[in-house]
């Protein structure tokens, strides 16, 4: 070959090479760098509105950790309140003003505190009272303007220094006899249906008692009679088209006295009422250690070699010390942890809750509000979300946040930065280790799974535009902790 043909061949060799090598250079750049997910697209686009819009119309799963006295709203409480028509009959009466009737010395810890304003009482109470105390109140129909106003703030945490003692101590002791209605406490239950089917929930697992309610004379329902006005009201056509499913948690306050022998009559109660009853949950605050989880062990092994499981989400790790509470509560057999904020100073208990069997329960608006983390950055939701460890979002006790659903999911999203299948496995976990029997629970995931494919195959194609619906309001707590105020009802 002719030496200037051989300069022609190695030239066009080197320009192949070239080619090619930048042709596999672009292809591995390519491969390194995939096209960002549609989702991933949308948060770095979208402004805080915009993204909770979105999470608004996101179609979600149950709502597992649900206190039903502080899920009422200030406004639901009140019309409910001031409406015999609908609440059964009852007439209420709070506290306005304080008079010292008992002197000096009362016992301000106790069942009856005299300093406590806007505690609220119905008919039958108010006429036991002496005439001192009565002057203290005002039917909850009459009060002023400022008076309603202070009410309403009065059942939750509207101020920067209300916080755990505020809400432990005060909120329930306020709202009195109002919990201790079975048929107003059923129509808040419908009113937080009505509210999560807007936002995409479609299952609850309310905790409520059955015991304790009072008729509007001040005799006592039997836990029975109260249980059939809760299943008579979620029978009626309005609750049901709802299309949220309804399940009950019995409660253990557990560091009464006498729990023990109250845990093994609701256990039985429970195990007679199981269309309706599907848990028990043992609550009240972690730092009063009269209510450590081990003291019910002997009860509970007792309680199960006569009846059948019955499962238990237990409040745990809702505390600022570390301690091996979590540990403790699967060993009562619990299958679901509410709060388990502590749960990360325990990694052997952590490797134990990612094996599927075990889900925490996360509130983040309580934990913040509550204090047991200071700022997000120090919130373990992410690292049990990433970890393996099945986590859920749930409310808590939202009436009392001035907060909803969306606002977990904001609060995640915006704070975590969660990817699409991160997202969406929320709404899976929370069906996945619901209570509920398992012909119902299967339900529940095939219409997630359908809802969440035809939102995504929505949105996609129109955008906002494909939201059935938007938020009417924006609630105290988001608007507090994001700027996100003003109504969006169109």
């Amino acid at each position: 070959m002719h030496y200037g043909q051989h300069i022609k061949s190695a030239c066009r060799s080197l320009l192949f090479l070239a080619t090619a090598l930048l042709a596999g250079g672009t292809a591995m750049k390519a491969m390194a760098k995939p096209p960002a997910h549609w989702f991933e697209q949308f948060k770095r686009q979208s402004d805080k509105s915009a993204l909770y819009a979105f999470l608004y119309a996101l179609p979600k799963g149950g709502d597992l950790h649900h206190h039903l006295s502080g899920s009422g709203y200030s406004q639901w409480w009140y019309d409910l309140a001031t409406n015999e028509n609908v609440n059964g009959g009852y007439r209420y009466y709070t506290k306005v003003n304080i008079k010292q009737c008992f002197g000096y010395g009362n016992n301000e810890f106790g069942q009856n505190p005299q300093l406590l304003l806007f505690k609220t009482i119905q008919h039958s109470r108010y006429n036991t009272l002496s005439q001192c105390e009565q002057a203290e109140y005002r039917p909850l129909s009459d009060l002023n303007s400022e008076q309603k106003t202070a009410w309403f703030n009065s059942i939750r945490l509207d101020k920067p220094f209300e916080g755990r003692a505020e809400f432990f101590e005060r909120h329930w002791a306020r709202l009195g006899d109002l919990t201790r209605n079975p048929t107003l406490m059923a129509e808040i239950l419908v009113k937080n249906m009505q509210a999560f089917a807007r936002e995409g929930v479609r299952y609850i697992e309310a905790q409520t008692n059955a015991k304790g309610g009072l008729k509007s004379d001040g005799s006592p329902y039997s836990a029975d009679e109260a249980l059939d006005i809760f299943r008579q009201r979620l029978a009626k056509k309005d609750a049901q088209d709802t299309g949220v499913t309804v399940r009950l948690q019995y409660v253990l306050l557990r560091f009464l006295p006498h729990a023990e022998q109250e845990l093994e009559w609701m256990y039985r109660f429970v195990d007679n009422n199981r269309d309706i009853y599907v848990g028990i949950n043992m609550v009240g605050r972690e730092d009063n250690d009269k209510g450590y989880p081990l003291r019910f062990l002997p009860t509970l092994r007792k309680l199960r070699q006569r009846i059948a499981h019955i499962p238990l989400a237990i409040h745990a790790g809702e505390v600022d010390e570390p301690n091996f509470h979590v540990r403790d509560t699967l060993l009562l057999g619990a299958n679901r942890i509410g709060h388990g904020v502590n749960l990360i100073d325990d990694p052997d208990t952590m490797l134990l809750m990612r094996n599927e069997r075990y889900l925490v329960e996360i509130n983040l608006v309580s934990n913040l509000l509550l204090e047991y983390v200071d700022q997000y950055a120090e919130h373990p939701f992410p690292e049990y979300l990433r970890t393996g460890i099945p986590v859920a979002l749930s409310t808590d006790d939202r009436g009392m946040w001035d907060s909803n659903m969306t606002d977990e999911y904001f609060v995640a999203v915006n704070e975590f930065n969660l990817s699409w299948p991160e997202l969406i496995s929320l709404g899976e976990n929370s069906l996945k280790h619901a209570f509920v029997d398992e012909q119902t629970k299967n339900a529940l995931l095939a219409d997630y799974r359908a809802r969440i494919k035809a939102f995504e195959n929505a949105f996609k194609d129109k955008g906002q535009e494909s939201f059935t619906h938007s938020p009417s309001r924006y609630g105290l707590f988001i608007c507090r902790q994001y700027s996100l105020c003003q109504a969006t009802n169109k």
